[in-house]
């Protein structure tokens, strides 16, 4: 293997300094942690065990959960326990003023009869519809949480919700259902501006759920467990403000399984997580083609920091779904390493999607090893070139990242009507680089 090593020099360590003093990238990111204020619980606690669950792991605890969180709702909020055991649930919708608190030892487990979970206002890649609850939901609610060391298993699996992704390496035959047609249907709808009311999907349709979904919520906190097993994305808040994720550890291999994907929030922390997933570690999105603009909501103001990804396609990716636009992203002092994780930062757009990528911080962060490269800037995803929406990423800075293995360290495509901007590379070492860097349509590029 060929043994490439690169370092920014002196002039480049010195512009930078003077673009950060420009554009107060530290005050920013510290403005952003201000402002990020995970919500408080009255002291307040009901236990399922009181509303009838049964620790077992094969009776329906569903309307135990249910009534234990419409008391703490009642009662002006509160903690619903969880305690030690295996509980059988399906669906539960979170209301405002409720912690969900999962006691160490405590399995929530979910039924993978789509029958149970009903349909409910969500998103979809992007695009809004009417489809399957999440495994667990809450819409328009302020102050909710999951917290505890216990455990969420979506019980999803190559028999279960995942032979929906229409592959053989999903558990998909020839003859069985599978989701293309339905994708088809949603992104068309989107496209023409289709009543989100009338987009149903659900019962009868093959748009597997994501594991938790907070909707147009206010102060959102998950901390301290580990899920498994999606059906399809884990951690999926959208149009939310004010979201800590923090000690949360994800281990679920299936497809589209992200570990955590905030869609058009506003002030979104990420802290000490763990990702081994089956597709993007975080992925940071805002709609997709004509729906994220008719929502034209923008991702913005997110720390990602002291979080370890192990398998995935990308460490953080942003995309591919951005129409809304994403800025002010600030990734910091984290550790990416596995020869089953292709990318370390990764943006992913084309002419279809369309959107600004802007203000994006990666620094401190150190990579073992990934199979492609370190740093992924592509506008020929998918669909590639040829729509009306010429995608704009600019503001791009890489300080302070060593990478120890490699095929390149930098990939970055634009086209020639759309170039990337603004990309500057300080003070890093990619090792042990088997090939040069892909560079087209790059103007301002600093390293």
């Amino acid at each position: 293997m060929t043994r490439r090593v690169f370092v920014a020099g002196a002039a480049a360590a010195m512009r930078y300094a003077r673009g950060a003093a420009e554009t107060g990238a530290a005050r920013q990111m510290s403005a952003v942690l201000a402002r990020i204020q995970p919500p408080r619980f009255p002291d307040r606690q009901f236990d399922i065990l009181k509303y009838g669950a049964v620790a077992d792991g094969r009776t329906d605890c569903s309307d135990a959960l249910a009534k234990a969180i419409q008391a703490c709702f009642s009662a002006g909020g509160g903690t619903v326990i969880v305690p030690r055991g295996i509980f059988l649930t399906a669906a539960i919708h979170l209301k405002s003023g409720t912690n969900l608190h999962l006691e160490d030892g405590a399995v929530l487990r979910f039924v993978t009869d789509p029958k149970r979970y009903p349909l409910v206002y969500s998103r979809w890649e992007g695009t809004e519809c009417m489809n399957y609850s999440p495994l667990i939901y809450a819409f328009e609610q302020t102050n909710i949480a999951i917290t505890g060391a216990g455990l969420l298993d979506g019980q999803a699996n190559t028999e279960t919700w995942w032979p929906w992704k229409g592959n053989a390496k999903s558990g998909w035959k020839t003859g069985m259902p599978d989701q293309k047609r339905d994708r088809d249907t949603l992104v068309g709808m989107g496209d023409k501006n289709v009543a989100v009311a009338q987009r149903v999907f659900g019962e009868g349709h093959y748009l597997r759920p994501p594991f938790v979904q907070p909707y147009r919520c206010t102060n959102v906190l998950i901390e301290g467990v580990t899920i498994r097993n999606s059906p399809f994305w884990e951690l999926n808040p959208v149009l939310c403000k004010n979201v800590t994720v923090r000690d949360v550890k994800i281990d679920s291999h299936g497809p589209n399984n992200d570990g955590c994907d905030p869609e058009s929030c506003d002030g979104v922390l990420i802290d000490h997580c763990e990702f081994s997933t089956g597709d993007d570690c975080i992925a940071i999105k805002s709609g997709r083609n004509e729906d994220g603009r008719r929502v034209h909501t923008p991702c913005q103001n997110l720390v990602i920091r002291n979080c370890s990804m192990k398998d995935g396609h990308g460490g953080v990716s942003i995309g591919s779904e951005v129409s809304g636009d994403v800025r002010n992203v600030f990734v910091d002092h984290c550790r990416m390493d596995s020869p089953n994780l292709d990318r370390a930062l990764r943006i992913k757009s084309n002419t279809y999607r369309g959107g600004i990528v802007e203000n994006i911080y990666f620094t401190n962060n150190s990579v073992g090893q990934v199979s492609e490269a370190v740093i992924d800037i592509d506008f020929n995803y998918e669909e590639g070139n040829g729509g009306p929406h010429n995608p704009v990423v600019r503001n791009v800075v890489v300080e302070n990242v060593t990478s120890g293995k490699s095929k390149h360290a930098l990939y970055l495509r634009g086209f020639k009507n759309a170039a990337i901007t603004g990309v500057r590379i300080v003070n890093c070492k990619f090792e042990n680089v088997a090939q040069g860097n892909v560079i087209e349509n790059v103007e301002g590029l600093e390293q």
